[in-house]
Order: structure tokens, then sequence, then C-alpha cells
């Protein structure tokens, strides 16, 4: 009798489990969602969510990863600058940064204490893809909006915001296919290893030029998105494998255009990311040779992210994958305030704007934040 009881508790308590797992997590229902123009879903198959509705103001926080380069600062920069606006700042109770660097395991721990901290949802730039299964589950159990954005989470049980990876490698991969007729020798700058943007971008490319029938010889060096890692380590690869006919960069890009120029490397074509300083040079030098394509996604990709943790908190209903534009601008049509700003840094991100979202930010604006833990 005992034993049976004890049975019937367990499986009773195992049930009411369950059933709060079930009840804590969204419900999957039929679009369209809220603000279709800016969180349009990924694709026709693209699922939606709806969670239980919260009652505000929210706690609200940013698991970051990785931080040595302008992108990340940047975007920490613009978070800070998002949370602050007038509209969204009386819809928070706390807005909460970290950054934890490269080590995956204390990412995790971040985004475990904010759970049982008892945020109301986390978004978080991903240092690796797959590695998050536990605590998406733990999120969702404990009713948790989780939203990833820029390096996502391979997952179908939290909120995925990102522009086309992948696509951005193949633009980049047919600029070179393109203006470099009869193939060559290419130099491929990569971002940091493991994390989902520096692979989609990577098969981009390359699925581009193995299918484009011209003979390539590419060499990979790692720039890690940052101007002195890149410009240092295209430094090298000029030394000892150079000349290049072409070349991508993830970013970090102004260094590699500045090693170039210390080394007296013949200007190429060049596929890169959106940096001021990156669109200054193609602007300066596309006489002379570098022929660029420049497109990327400015870092205000957080404040989409974050956009969408409050509209998911507000019961709204919003694709599980959205798809944001890229920012694009190719030879010969750098156009100075507009394109790129002479007289800004060049390591600010241009294109850092979301217009189908009411996000828009001056350099003034991103620049007066720090980029500190808070």
């Amino acid at each position: 009798m005992i034993k049976s009881l004890v049975g019937g508790v367990i499986a009773a308590t195992a049930f009411v489990m369950l059933s709060s797992s079930a009840i804590a997590g969204p419900e999957v229902v039929k679009g369209p969602g809220a603000e279709p123009d800016c969180f349009a879903p990924w694709a026709a198959d693209t699922q939606f969510f709806k969670y239980p509705k919260k009652e505000g103001p929210y706690r609200i926080a940013l698991a970051n990863g990785y931080i040595a380069n302008t992108w990340r600062i940047q975007m920490i920069q613009t978070a800070k600058a998002y949370a602050a606006q007038p509209d969204v700042a009386k819809k928070l109770k706390e807005f909460k940064v970290v950054s934890t660097g490269e080590d995956v395991p204390a990412q995790i721990s971040a985004i475990n204490n904010f759970i049982d901290s008892g945020f109301d949802a986390i978004v978080v730039n991903a240092q690796n893809p797959t590695a998050f299964g536990p605590v998406i589950k733990r999120a969702k159990e404990a009713g948790v909006v989780l939203v990833a954005f820029d390096n996502i989470l391979d997952t179908k049980d939290a909120i995925n915001v990102n522009v086309d990876q992948k696509g951005l490698g193949e633009l980049w991969g047919k600029w070179l296919v393109a203006h470099v007729p009869n193939g060559g020798k290419v130099l491929e700058v990569r971002g940091v290893a493991g994390t989902s943007v520096d692979t989609d971008r990577h098969k981009g490319i390359h699925e581009v030029l193995d299918g484009s029938g011209k003979k390539w010889d590419v060499t990979e060096v790692v720039g890690k998105w940052d101007d002195g890692v890149a410009q240092k380590a295209t430094a090298d690869a000029i030394a000892t494998s150079g000349p290049f006919d072409g070349i991508t960069g993830q970013g970090g890009d102004t260094g590699i255009v500045q090693a170039m120029i210390d080394a007296k490397h013949p200007f190429v074509p060049f596929g890169g990311e959106t940096e001021n300083g990156f669109r200054k040079f193609c602007a300066a030098h596309a006489a002379d040779g570098l022929k660029c394509s420049s497109a990327g996604t400015g870092p205000a990709q957080v404040a989409v992210a974050i956009k969408t943790a409050i509209a998911a908190l507000e019961g709204n209903v919003v694709p599980q994958s959205i798809k944001l534009p890229l920012a694009i601008v190719e030879d010969p049509n750098f156009k100075a305030g507009q394109d790129f700003f002479p007289d800004q840094s060049d390591n600010f991100f241009v294109g850092n704007s979301f217009p189908t979202c009411g996000i828009n930010f001056t350099a003034q604006e991103i620049m007066g934040q720090t980029k500190e833990n808070k």
C-alpha cells in the first residue's frame, strides 16, 4: 500500500512537472505574427510562437560571448543605447549585460544564472550553435524567452534573429568570381572558429568558388573579425603565400587593407564587411584596383533581438526564426555621408539601422555607451 502511494505521488509529481513545462514554453500557432515588416519569418515554413503574456516592466539580460573586436563592442553599446530609449526603458525593470569571452561553459553558466535569478528574457550571441541544449530546455521550462542573434542556436525551441550568413558568403564568392575572371589565388580571412557565422560564411564562399568552374588556390587565416588580428594574419599570409588575386574577409577588413598597403601588395578585388574604415579605403582606392563588395549587418541586430523579446513577453505572435536584411554597397557606389563617413572612426560599422523595425542609431548615441558588463 505504501509502495503504491509513493508511486502515485511520484507519478503525480512527474505529471505536474511535465504539465507546467508544457505550459511555461511557447505555444506554436499560425501566423502571421506581429509587425511582419520587422519580424519577417525566415521561410515559408517557419513556425510561429506565442508565449504567455507577462505584465511588465521586464528584466532582460544580454549574454554575450566573444568581446575582443569592434563589432562586439559596438553591439554591446548599441544594446545599452536601445535599452535607454524612453519607449523601451519604460518597459524594462532591469537590463543586464555580461560578456564571457570564448569560454562556452562560462556563457552557458551565465545564462543559467539569469534563469535562476528570475529574468524574464535572455538575448544571446552564442559562442557555439550546438552546445546549449540543456540550457535551452531549462529556459523553456522556466518560461524564459530566449532569443539568439548573429551567432544563433541550432534549435527550434528558442527564437533566432539573423541575416543570411551563408548568403553573405555566397555574395562575396560571386564578387570574386566576377572580378577575378580567370580564377587564381585568394586570401580568405575567417572569423572566430566554432561560431555559426564563421562556418556559414565560409561555406557560402566555397560553394560559389567550387561551383564556378574556375581553379582557385585559397589560403585561409584566422582574423577573429578584429582589425589588429586580421592585419597581422594578412601580413603573414602575404609574406608566405602571396601575392593574391582576390581577398575576402569576414571582418577586420580595415586591418586587412592596411596590411596590403604596408606590404606594397597590389590592390585586388575584395569582398568584405561594413566597417567604416574599410569603406573609406574602398572609395579612395577603387581606381587603383580595390574593387569592393561591402556587405553585412550592423550590430543593431541586438536591438531587434531585444525588441523581439519584449514583443514575445507582451504575448504577441512572433516567428521562431526571423530574417533581417543585409546592408550592401558595391563598387562604384560608395558615397561619402551615406555609405561611409570620412569624419567618423574607422572602427564604426555602417548600416547600423533597421528602418522597418524603427531602429536607427547615430554614431554618437552608440559611442556614448560603455562596453563593460553592467
